[in-house]
């Protein structure tokens, strides 16, 4: 009997807490530096998300290890919704293969919110790269083999498409690493490296501009945004599909009222049209799941991207 007493007490108690909630700022950490995509999205987001929930939603980068910092840190924070995570695909679905060793796991460790966009990447290429399609990228790579570079944060999601891609067309590159997206981006605009696989926010300003030249589009169909631009799989690599992704999560146990709220705000959120605008504008995709959709879809990722991992023989380090 005490113990049914107690139960309802604790039952009651939770129940009370996700009613109150929030009753004080909302901190949403994001795992890389500031001005990337994943940092871009978040504050696009977090503004509107704290007017639902009445309460600031402020953006906090802690940023080292391929996200592997900040995801450790949220993983280990109090499961009250007060801490969020800002997820992308490499802490939350390739980092647990990649990485000989991560302070959590992405499909134990979080409580998922909603998946709240993707971006595939874009082939881009220098535009002095004497190729204008992928049939003829990977006829100029065959026809150098070891010689074409291409540049990613190691382990990273980009990176992993590009060993994809690779492994798929049977080419053989040189991988370059850098410590940002935006470095890469630099030294392919400068003509030091020859192809990088970009996330659409961060490569679409420099196609537009001239300076980089769009091959293929990632994802498993053409993107509205992008109509003219083919997919790699329709253009000579059959099957193949890659894209960043973006969600939201919570430490585990974080109470399951907790979890529908931030579902139903962030939801409101990315169905408003002034979000999608201003996610059109900046190459997202919107792709919402519900937490339980986006736990399959985490572990789906996690499965398929240690396959390409031991396939390859891709290394963080």
């Amino acid at each position: 009997m005490l113990r049914l007493i107690l139960a309802f007490i604790l039952a009651a108690s939770g129940l009370a807490h996700a009613q109150n909630y929030p009753t004080k700022t909302v901190r949403l950490v994001v795992p890389l530096v500031a001005g990337g995509p994943t940092d871009l999205l978040a504050r696009l987001l977090a503004q509107p998300l704290g007017e639902r929930l009445g309460q600031q939603v402020i953006v906090d980068n802690r940023p080292g290890a391929g996200g592997n910092i900040g995801a450790e840190m949220v993983a280990k924070s109090p499961p009250d919704g007060y801490t969020l995570f800002m997820g992308t695909s490499g802490p939350m679905s390739i980092n647990v293969s990649i990485y000989p060793k991560i302070g959590y796991h992405p499909a134990r460790d979080f409580a998922p919110i909603v998946l709240a966009a993707s971006a595939p990447f874009v082939v881009a290429v220098h535009p002095s790269l004497p190729a204008n399609n992928i049939r003829q990228l990977i006829a100029l790579v065959k026809s150098r083999p070891g010689q074409l570079n291409f540049g990613a944060v190691p382990g990273n999601a980009a990176h992993l498409a590009t060993e994809l891609f690779k492994s798929a067309a049977g080419l053989d590159m040189v991988f370059v690493p850098y410590k940002g997206a935006a470095p890469a981006n630099t030294d392919l605009i400068s003509g030091q490296i020859q192809l990088s696989f970009a996330s659409t926010p961060g490569a679409m300003p420099f196609v537009k501009a001239g300076r980089l030249k769009a091959l293929a589009i990632s994802s498993a169909k053409r993107i509205p945004k992008l109509p003219d631009l083919p997919t790699i799989a329709e253009s000579g690599v059959p099957g193949y599909e890659a894209s960043v992704w973006y969600g939201i999560a919570a430490p585990a146990k974080t109470p399951p009222d907790i979890i529908a709220r931030l579902y139903k705000e962030s939801a409101a959120v990315l169905q408003d049209r002034v979000t999608l605008d201003k996610m059109d504008t900046n190459d997202f995709v919107p792709t919402v799941m519900n937490p339980e959709q986006f736990g399959a879809f985490i572990r789906s990722e996690i499965e398929k991207w240690g396959k390409v991992v031991k396939s390859t023989g891709a290394k963080a380090d």
